[in-house]
């Protein structure tokens, strides 16, 4: 019997416009697929996150079950990757309401459609386009923020180049580096292969935007022992970065910009009394065809 092709998608998240924000690749399966053939496609992709889709039937709320893959390794949790998932459900209109559950690693995560004014209080009156979309909005766990214990920080000096470094935490799985401002955040020259030796899943380094930017803070994210040198934009990445700039800030809704080449936005909400954040970002499909082994 020959076997059924794999229809995919290649979405660009925590953007609304084609080429920036994260890219993540949708497969949609019909049939079951072992581990080997989801690292290979995902190799294959070589790009941040690919992530596989398969319905649940028989649920009052649509559900599927959602697996994230780098090029090497099958992760935990991707905001991105989920983000482009719900995306292309919504658009491609296998579902016909506004909240879809997905059963993953990290438990069943709940995402909900919601229209642009919903999170903007007003209409984009300047882009017609972008009024007439949607945002997508993730309920995912809020990381707590725990001091670095180490004496060692020459190590992190070297990861970052030598950057001004004014606070260490952990969060996570990550490292959470906070420097002097946005546009020291900008200016990191990472060292892959230092950052590759630090404990954890990778490197998060963060600074306060410029006031006229009309952020909150900015980020970067470094992942080089998951196959990702620096990734795009980082949706897991600001479950704890939510958690450290709302107390700073004393606030409990943001405004994000991962400040990597390709750039991306997020709206964050964090309750704190029951440590959830819900990350809100657009996408846009760039790309659809067949896997076609």
């Amino acid at each position: 019997m020959a076997k059924k092709h794999v229809k995919y998608y290649v979405v660009d998240a925590f953007t609304d416009s084609a080429f920036k924000g994260n890219p993540a690749a949708v497969c949609l399966l019909e049939e079951d697929k072992d581990d080997e053939w989801l690292q290979s496609v995902a190799a294959e992709f070589n790009i941040s996150e690919t992530c596989y889709l398969t319905s649940i039937h028989g649920t009052s709320i649509p559900r599927f079950g959602l697996r994230w893959f780098t090029p090497v390794v099958e992760v935990n949790l991707c905001g991105h990757a989920t983000l482009a998932a719900a995306h292309t459900l919504f658009s491609s209109g296998l579902v016909d309401k506004n909240v879809i559950e997905f059963v993953t690693l990290s438990g069943v995560l709940t995402v909900r459609k919601i229209p642009s004014m919903d999170v903007t209080g007003v209409p984009n009156l300047l882009n017609s386009e972008a009024a007439a979309g949607f945002y997508i909005e993730m309920d995912f766990p809020a990381y707590p923020v725990a001091e670095f214990n180490s004496d060692d920080t020459s190590l992190i000096s070297e990861a970052t180049n030598g950057a001004s470094i004014i606070d260490i935490k952990k969060t996570g799985e990550d490292l959470l580096v906070v420097v002097a401002s946005g546009k020291n955040v900008t200016e990191i020259q990472p060292q892959l292969d230092a950052i590759a030796k630090l404990p954890g899943r990778g490197l998060i380094v963060t600074g306060i935007a410029p006031p006229e930017s009309g952020f909150d803070f900015y980020s970067r994210f470094f992942a080089p022992k998951f196959g990702i040198n620096e990734d795009p934009v980082c949706g897991s990445a600001h479950c704890g970065l939510a958690s450290y700039w709302s107390k700073k800030l004393e606030k409990c809704d943001l405004k994000a910009y991962q400040a990597s080449t390709r750039g991306g936005v997020l709206n964050i909400h964090i309750d704190e009394q029951k440590q959830r954040v819900f990350l809100r970002g657009k996408a846009i499909t760039v790309m659809e065809g067949c896997v076609l082994v």
